[in-house]
């Protein structure tokens, strides 16, 4: 098999992927997994690697001044190299386990509040009006997360549906049962068990929120019709993404002008994500229903 064959089979559907990831972070990481694939590292010890680089960038973010504002941009984007790596290294070896996939969710949130935490005790208290900017930093890190909630539910939604894959709070919820069960049996990981035992918790809470919802009976549209008039849409959606917006970071980090992410969440991004919020519905509105049989 050539490296580019790997490469593509490192990757999740092309349509969920966000270009930085596409274009930029990926191919790092490809490269870092083939020089450490016939190690014995594992995907989840490289999570671990990115989420201590990721947080110590967050720290150093929080001295504000233009020397470590690039010292902090330069970790985040190694960060977010290993971020990539620990998926295609799974993906490669076929060794991921579902307490490595929430565990490289749970490294994301940790990662993002500690960068947001480093903006808030560096830029925002060293600035003129610490209050005002504070504020900014709250109604940026509300919008980062209800960027991540939208993009997270549409790319499961266009999974879900472009290639009729089984919902996640389906069999994927046993899955990560079942991974509990035999971590406890076997005396596994207390950490793993803990970062387990809350997703399973929280999931159940979306299973009861959501088993009227006649989405998670069955599927409503028709596969190929949703994936002709989605799959643009859906690669808009990326552009919300965690990876976009950590992007979005490094860059104003390095040209020493937070401010401009800030704004630029609150007003720009928001606009963007809201545009596409109700084009969305219209495309919706327009796709064909799957046929009951």
């Amino acid at each position: 098999m050539s490296w580019l064959q790997e490469y593509k089979s490192s990757l999740k559907l092309i349509e969920v992927e966000e270009l930085f990831d596409l274009i930029f972070y990926r191919p790092l990481a490809f490269i870092f997994v083939k020089i450490i694939y016939s190690t014995n590292l594992t995907p989840n010890q490289i999570t671990t690697l990115a989420l201590i680089i990721g947080m110590i960038g967050g720290v150093v973010i929080s001295f504000n001044t233009y020397s470590y504002l690039i010292i902090a941009a330069i970790l985040l984007i190694i960060y977010d190299v290993l971020d990539c790596s620990d998926g295609q290294l799974a993906r490669l070896k076929k060794n991921g386990t579902p307490a490595g996939r929430i565990l490289d969710g749970v490294a994301d949130y940790f990662v993002t509040i500690s960068v947001y935490l480093g903006i808030g005790f560096g830029f925002a208290n060293d600035s003129n009006n610490p209050v005002f900017y504070w504020v900014l930093l709250v109604l940026a890190g509300a919008s980062n997360i209800v960027h991540a909630i939208a993009l997270d539910y549409y790319r499961n939604r266009f999974l879900d549906y472009a290639t009729n894959r089984e919902s996640l709070l389906g069999d994927d919820l046993k899955e990560f049962e079942d991974e509990y069960k035999t971590l406890r049996a076997h005396g596994g990981n207390y950490f793993q068990l803990f970062i387990l035992w809350i997703y399973l918790k929280y999931s159940n809470l979306q299973l009861k929120a959501s088993k009227n919802s006649s989405e998670t009976i069955q599927k409503k549209y028709d596969s190929k019709d949703f994936y002709k008039k989605n799959k643009t849409i859906m690669h808009l959606w990326t552009y919300i993404g965690p990876t976009s917006e950590l992007t979005f970071i490094i860059f104003t980090a390095l040209i020493n002008r937070l401010d401009i992410y800030l704004i630029g969440m609150i007003t720009f991004v928001n606009i963007y994500a809201i545009i596409l919020f109700f084009v969305q519905h219209k495309i919706d509105g327009s796709t064909k229903l799957a046929e009951i049989k």
